[in-house]
């Protein structure tokens, strides 16, 4: 049998059954947007799982916990801090001290070990960037990481010049290279 004799009985037989052909298209399909949707979509905006379940959508929305409660450093270094365990357990001692997540905070502690949080926000090292300038001109934390309040998980993001540019150009801010972040 000769190749073009093949295709030209492959789509005799497709032509044939073309119903059950559509049937098995259409549910192929179907099924790549079902997984799609139930499986992808919703982590897309999700950023990384961390050692331990924390919601900045129950702490800093619902709770309404600032910012700087958790992120110490933020006013007085160019580095905000991550909680360290003691921070955690000043209220999980008590609230909610026996929730499997908080018993991880428990062995973290135990044991002498700084939790291993996955970083989610990532800065050029050349860029020397100074969150209490920003402070102290009431740059509000949302106005770089976004409505934190509303998530449980931060996606974070990579800064780039482009977007601080674009900031400080709105806010007439300093464009000085130098002066402003590679110092």
């Amino acid at each position: 049998m000769k190749p073009f004799d093949r295709i030209k009985n492959f789509f005799a037989a497709v032509s044939l059954n073309r119903w059950p052909v559509v049937f098995v298209i259409l549910a192929a399909g179907l099924g790549g947007v079902f997984a799609y949707l139930v499986y992808v979509y919703p982590s897309a905006a999700m950023g990384p799982e961390q050692p331990i379940a924390f919601s900045h959508r129950v702490h800093a929305g619902i709770k309404d916990i600032d910012c700087r409660f958790c992120h110490p450093f933020v006013e007085r270094s160019t580095y905000p801090g991550v909680p360290e365990v003691q921070k955690c357990l000043f209220c999980h001692d008590h609230i909610i001290a026996g929730h499997p997540e908080i018993q991880k905070e428990h062995t973290y502690f135990n044991t002498d070990t700084p939790t291993p949080w996955r970083r989610v926000n990532y800065l050029p090292e050349h860029v020397m960037f100074n969150h209490q300038r920003h402070i102290k001109k009431d740059v509000a934390c949302a106005s770089c990481h976004g409505q934190v309040e509303e998530k449980d998980r931060l996606k974070g993001r990579a800064f780039e010049m482009g977007f601080c540019l674009e900031c400080h150009r709105a806010e007439e801010a300093n464009l000085d290279c130098w002066l402003a972040c590679h110092n």
